[in-house]
């Protein structure tokens, strides 16, 4: 069991995230005095709710308003929300309802409790929940998967078979591919581009499929919740500035064990990739459990300026300028000055946006700064962060 950071709302929710990342686990510590529980990987509940969704009326008839209801992957059988809707609204009764997908929820007309249900979102473990034993280069290496962090000695086979039964299980079972082969190799070629910013032609040249359907690849890998694309940021500085998103996997255990690179060792350009998507988790997992609800991306220019990621503190309006946090990171010991420049330059020549702190981040020791450029060990940043202290 490890410390979990998000808590539980007091009403009914959605708890969305990728499998593996520990949400039964803490549906079942959170919620073990439930008045009924459901687990829809259990094949007689899944297939029993299957062919009559209704069934769930008779089994919460017994329960009193307020009592708490879990069913586990609700997204294997999306016309459980309409009976979840109608029991909230008419005996109002609560629901936890986890699942690794939107996406068929959606497809399969649920309506997500017409918004009346809360969304919450669990995450790989953060730098506050790991154990002291589990180091940097650990987690750079093999991610932050529970069952990985739990079992270090079987870190490659798990990581290998959650691939494969990612593969298995979210693609094919759920009915997201008619051919499984295509995809396999596109996961391998987008494995390997973790981290940069996202080129479909590439990506599908060397996958050997049309750009239409990697289009259609990255929305899978985006609704079953296993990458995300980081949008560029664009003031409008004056500059002709990059629109192209970013590309992320969750983890990056994972995005190394998607790459086939689980066997191979870490050269020093995959190092900085890992370093980027371990702190964009830890960001995005921060701004979501504790609410603060940040627009996130990156900021790049044509003329080689880029900035790794920037936190909009604040929206423009008509009386005020939008306000922004510029963070770079560098998987370096040292730290280089010509580093600071990107950020500096935004903050001194955009008259679009307001950039009200500047921060780098590397795997050095000492806490450093020049010019209004604050440079942090990545230690110190992740405990800040947690703390509230950045933004």
């Amino acid at each position: 069991m490890f410390p979990r950071l998000l808590t539980p709302p007091n009403k009914t929710f959605f708890l969305f995230g990728p499998r593996g990342t520990g949400k039964s686990t803490w549906l079942a510590e959170q919620f073990g005095k439930a008045a009924l529980s459901l687990d829809l990987l259990s094949s007689r509940t899944y297939l029993d709710l299957l062919a009559s969704p209704g069934k769930l009326r008779d089994l919460t008839a017994h329960l009193k308003k307020g009592q708490w209801v879990v069913i586990d992957e609700v997204q294997r059988v999306p016309a459980l929300l309409n009976e979840v809707h109608a029991l909230y609204e008419t005996r109002g009764l609560h629901f936890a309802l986890s699942g690794s997908s939107a996406r068929k929820l959606k497809r399969g007309g649920g309506n997500l409790l017409a918004g009346r249900a809360l969304q919450r979102q669990m995450f790989p473990l953060m730098a506050p929940e790991l154990p002291s034993e589990w180091s940097l280069e650990q987690r750079l290496a093999w991610g932050t998967l529970p069952g990985v962090v739990a079992d270090p000695k079987h870190k490659k086979d798990t990581l290998s078979a959650y691939v494969e039964t990612y593969l298995r299980q979210e693609v094919m079972e759920e009915g997201l591919l008619r051919k499984l082969e295509p995809y396999a190799r596109f996961l391998r070629i987008a494995g390997v581009y973790n981290g940069q910013v996202l080129s479909v032609e590439n990506i599908a040249r060397q996958s050997q499929v049309a750009r239409a359907t990697v289009d259609r690849y990255f929305e899978i890998l985006e609704d079953t919740l296993l990458a995300r694309r980081l949008p560029s940021y664009r003031p409008g500085a004056l500059v002709k500035e990059i629109s192209h998103p970013k590309f992320y996997f969750f983890d990056s255990g994972v995005a190394r064990a998607a790459a086939g690179l689980i066997d191979e060792p870490i050269d020093s350009v995959w190092k900085g990739f890992s370093l980027e998507t371990t702190l964009l988790s830890e960001l995005l997992a921060y701004n979501h459990y504790a609410g603060k609800n940040r627009e996130l991306g990156y900021y790049q220019a044509a003329s080689g300026l880029e900035i790794d990621f920037i936190v909009e503190l604040r929206k423009k309006t008509l009386s005020q300028k939008a306000s922004i946090l510029c963070i770079e990171v560098k998987s370096s010991s040292s730290w280089d000055w010509r580093w600071s420049k990107p950020a500096l330059a935004l903050k001194e020549r955009s008259q679009a946006v307001s950039v009200e702190r500047c921060l780098g981040v590397y795997l050095g020791q000492e806490r450093l700064s020049r010019a209004g450029f604050e440079v942090w060990p990545l230690g110190s940043f992740l405990e800040e962060l947690h703390a509230g202290g950045i933004f």
